[in-house]
Protein backbone atom coordinates (compact mmCIF):
# COMPACT_ATOMS: atom_id res chain seq x y z
CA UNK A 1 0.00 0.00 0.00
CA UNK A 2 1.54 3.28 -1.11
CA UNK A 3 -1.42 5.66 -1.20
CA UNK A 4 -0.29 9.25 -0.70
CA UNK A 5 -2.15 11.31 1.90
CA UNK A 6 -1.67 15.07 2.20
CA UNK A 7 -2.04 16.21 5.83
CA UNK A 8 -3.17 19.82 6.31
CA UNK A 9 -3.11 21.14 9.90
CA UNK A 10 -1.52 24.20 11.50
CA UNK A 11 -0.55 22.23 14.61
CA UNK A 12 2.92 20.66 14.27
CA UNK A 13 2.05 18.25 17.07
CA UNK A 14 -1.02 16.94 15.23
CA UNK A 15 0.84 16.77 11.91
CA UNK A 16 3.75 14.80 13.40
CA UNK A 17 1.36 12.36 15.07
CA UNK A 18 -0.60 11.77 11.88
CA UNK A 19 2.57 11.33 9.84
CA UNK A 20 3.81 8.66 12.26
CA UNK A 21 0.42 6.89 12.31
CA UNK A 22 -0.01 6.82 8.54
CA UNK A 23 3.57 5.67 7.95
CA UNK A 24 3.04 2.74 10.32
CA UNK A 25 -0.02 1.72 8.31
CA UNK A 26 1.79 1.75 4.98
CA UNK A 27 0.66 5.10 3.61
CA UNK A 28 2.90 7.84 2.24
CA UNK A 29 2.05 10.99 4.26
CA UNK A 30 2.93 14.48 3.04
CA UNK A 31 2.96 17.09 5.82
CA UNK A 32 1.78 20.69 5.37
CA UNK A 33 1.16 23.21 8.13
CA UNK A 34 -1.77 25.25 6.85
CA UNK A 35 -4.01 25.91 3.90
CA UNK A 36 -1.62 28.20 2.06
CA UNK A 37 1.20 25.65 2.23
CA UNK A 38 -1.12 22.86 1.11
CA UNK A 39 -2.26 24.80 -1.96
CA UNK A 40 1.36 25.37 -2.96
CA UNK A 41 2.12 21.64 -2.62
CA UNK A 42 -0.93 20.76 -4.70
CA UNK A 43 0.53 22.68 -7.63
CA UNK A 44 3.23 20.03 -8.01
CA UNK A 45 1.67 16.79 -6.70
CA UNK A 46 -1.74 15.16 -6.57
CA UNK A 47 -2.26 12.99 -3.46
CA UNK A 48 -4.69 10.10 -3.30
CA UNK A 49 -6.42 11.76 -0.33
CA UNK A 50 -6.32 15.08 1.52
CA UNK A 51 -6.73 15.04 5.30
CA UNK A 52 -7.85 18.59 6.07
CA UNK A 53 -8.36 20.27 9.45
CA UNK A 54 -11.10 22.89 9.79
CA UNK A 55 -9.72 25.14 12.53
CA UNK A 56 -6.63 26.76 11.03
CA UNK A 57 -5.26 30.26 10.66
CA UNK A 58 -5.09 32.45 8.67
CA UNK A 59 -6.95 30.27 6.12
CA UNK A 60 -9.34 27.82 7.70
CA UNK A 61 -10.22 24.39 6.37
CA UNK A 62 -13.46 25.42 4.66
CA UNK A 63 -11.67 28.21 2.76
CA UNK A 64 -8.94 25.77 1.79
CA UNK A 65 -11.55 23.25 0.65
CA UNK A 66 -13.27 25.87 -1.49
CA UNK A 67 -10.00 26.72 -3.24
CA UNK A 68 -9.18 23.05 -3.81
CA UNK A 69 -12.59 22.42 -5.38
CA UNK A 70 -12.49 25.65 -7.42
CA UNK A 71 -9.30 24.53 -9.17
CA UNK A 72 -9.97 22.19 -12.12
CA UNK A 73 -6.62 20.48 -11.45
CA UNK A 74 -7.53 19.53 -7.88
CA UNK A 75 -11.34 19.53 -7.70
CA UNK A 76 -11.50 15.75 -8.13
CA UNK A 77 -9.21 14.98 -5.18
CA UNK A 78 -11.01 13.33 -2.24
CA UNK A 79 -10.99 15.33 1.00
CA UNK A 80 -11.49 13.96 4.52
CA UNK A 81 -12.24 16.76 6.99
CA UNK A 82 -11.38 16.54 10.68
CA UNK A 83 -11.71 19.00 13.54
CA UNK A 84 -12.35 19.53 17.24
CA UNK A 85 -14.84 22.21 16.19
CA UNK A 86 -18.45 21.09 16.18
CA UNK A 87 -19.67 21.17 12.61
CA UNK A 88 -22.78 23.31 12.21
CA UNK A 89 -25.89 22.32 10.23
CA UNK A 90 -25.12 25.17 7.84
CA UNK A 91 -21.58 23.90 7.25
CA UNK A 92 -22.84 20.36 6.73
CA UNK A 93 -25.35 21.51 4.14
CA UNK A 94 -22.92 23.81 2.34
CA UNK A 95 -19.92 21.49 2.15
CA UNK A 96 -21.27 17.91 2.18
CA UNK A 97 -20.99 17.57 -1.60
CA UNK A 98 -17.29 18.46 -1.54
CA UNK A 99 -16.04 16.09 1.16
CA UNK A 100 -15.69 12.33 1.43
CA UNK A 101 -16.07 12.05 5.20
CA UNK A 102 -15.71 13.86 8.52
CA UNK A 103 -13.83 12.76 11.65
CA UNK A 104 -13.93 14.57 14.99
CA UNK A 105 -10.90 15.49 17.09
CA UNK A 106 -9.28 14.25 19.19
CA UNK A 107 -8.65 11.86 16.33
CA UNK A 108 -9.16 8.24 17.30
CA UNK A 109 -6.57 6.33 15.22
CA UNK A 110 -8.86 3.39 14.47
CA UNK A 111 -11.74 5.71 13.54
CA UNK A 112 -9.50 7.70 11.22
CA UNK A 113 -8.06 4.62 9.57
CA UNK A 114 -11.55 3.16 9.12
CA UNK A 115 -12.66 6.37 7.43
CA UNK A 116 -9.66 6.33 5.09
CA UNK A 117 -10.31 2.67 4.26
CA UNK A 118 -13.98 3.40 3.51
CA UNK A 119 -13.08 6.25 1.20
CA UNK A 120 -10.56 4.27 -0.83
CA UNK A 121 -12.82 1.20 -1.04
CA UNK A 122 -15.88 3.21 -2.05
CA UNK A 123 -14.01 5.13 -4.74
CA UNK A 124 -12.54 1.88 -6.08
CA UNK A 125 -15.93 0.16 -6.16
CA UNK A 126 -17.69 3.11 -7.78
CA UNK A 127 -14.97 3.42 -10.43
CA UNK A 128 -15.25 -0.29 -11.27
CA UNK A 129 -19.04 -0.19 -11.41
CA UNK A 130 -19.01 2.94 -13.56
CA UNK A 131 -16.59 1.27 -15.97
CA UNK A 132 -18.84 -1.76 -16.38
CA UNK A 133 -21.89 0.46 -16.86
CA UNK A 134 -20.10 2.56 -19.46
CA UNK A 135 -19.09 -0.55 -21.41
CA UNK A 136 -22.70 -1.74 -21.33
CA UNK A 137 -23.82 1.49 -22.96
CA UNK A 138 -25.59 2.96 -19.95
CA UNK A 139 -26.36 6.69 -20.12
CA UNK A 140 -23.38 8.74 -18.91
CA UNK A 141 -25.64 11.06 -16.92
CA UNK A 142 -27.08 8.14 -14.94
CA UNK A 143 -23.61 6.79 -14.29
CA UNK A 144 -22.50 10.14 -12.90
CA UNK A 145 -25.66 10.43 -10.79
CA UNK A 146 -25.18 6.91 -9.42
CA UNK A 147 -21.55 7.63 -8.49
CA UNK A 148 -22.50 10.90 -6.79
CA UNK A 149 -25.32 9.27 -4.82
CA UNK A 150 -23.08 6.44 -3.60
CA UNK A 151 -20.79 9.03 -2.04
CA UNK A 152 -23.31 11.59 -0.83
CA UNK A 153 -25.49 9.09 1.03
CA UNK A 154 -22.54 7.76 3.02
CA UNK A 155 -21.22 11.26 3.75
CA UNK A 156 -24.66 12.53 4.75
CA UNK A 157 -25.22 9.62 7.13
CA UNK A 158 -21.92 10.35 8.85
CA UNK A 159 -22.66 14.08 9.05
CA UNK A 160 -26.13 13.28 10.42
CA UNK A 161 -24.55 11.29 13.24
CA UNK A 162 -22.18 14.17 13.95
CA UNK A 163 -25.03 16.71 14.00
CA UNK A 164 -27.16 14.57 16.30
CA UNK A 165 -24.26 14.12 18.68
CA UNK A 166 -23.34 17.81 18.73
CA UNK A 167 -26.99 18.81 19.29
CA UNK A 168 -27.10 16.76 22.48
CA UNK A 169 -30.39 15.17 21.50
CA UNK A 170 -29.18 11.81 22.83
CA UNK A 171 -29.01 13.27 26.35
CA UNK A 172 -32.23 12.61 28.33
CA UNK A 173 -34.07 15.82 29.10
CA UNK A 174 -31.82 17.93 26.86
CA UNK A 175 -33.73 20.62 24.96
CA UNK A 176 -32.53 20.79 21.37
CA UNK A 177 -32.70 24.08 19.49
CA UNK A 178 -35.46 24.16 16.88
CA UNK A 179 -33.02 25.17 14.14
CA UNK A 180 -30.88 22.11 14.90
CA UNK A 181 -33.93 19.84 14.82
CA UNK A 182 -35.01 21.35 11.50
CA UNK A 183 -31.55 20.83 10.00
CA UNK A 184 -31.40 17.23 11.23
CA UNK A 185 -34.85 16.52 9.81
CA UNK A 186 -33.89 18.10 6.48
CA UNK A 187 -30.77 15.94 6.23
CA UNK A 188 -32.75 12.82 7.19
CA UNK A 189 -35.28 13.57 4.44
CA UNK A 190 -32.47 14.11 1.92
CA UNK A 191 -30.96 10.73 2.77
CA UNK A 192 -34.33 9.00 2.32
CA UNK A 193 -34.86 10.71 -1.05
CA UNK A 194 -31.35 9.93 -2.26
CA UNK A 195 -31.62 6.27 -1.18
CA UNK A 196 -34.88 5.93 -3.09
CA UNK A 197 -33.31 7.44 -6.21
CA UNK A 198 -30.27 5.17 -5.85
CA UNK A 199 -32.54 2.11 -5.71
CA UNK A 200 -34.30 3.28 -8.87
CA UNK A 201 -31.03 3.63 -10.76
CA UNK A 202 -29.66 0.45 -9.21
CA UNK A 203 -32.42 -1.67 -10.76
CA UNK A 204 -30.79 -1.31 -14.17
CA UNK A 205 -27.21 -0.62 -13.12
CA UNK A 206 -24.79 -3.44 -14.08
CA UNK A 207 -22.33 -4.37 -11.36
CA UNK A 208 -18.64 -5.14 -11.64
CA UNK A 209 -17.94 -8.84 -11.36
Amino acid sequence: MEDTILIVDDSPYIVDGLVALLKRKGFTPIATHGGDEALVVLKTMKPDLILLDIMMEPMDGWETLDQIKANPETKGLPVLMFSAKKITPEEAQEHCLNIEDFVSKPVNPSQLLDAIKRIFERRKDVKAEAGVAKESGMDAGLIDEYSALRKSIEVDKNLLAVLKNSSGMQIPGREVHSDDLASIKKLEDKIVTDEQRLREINENFPKAG
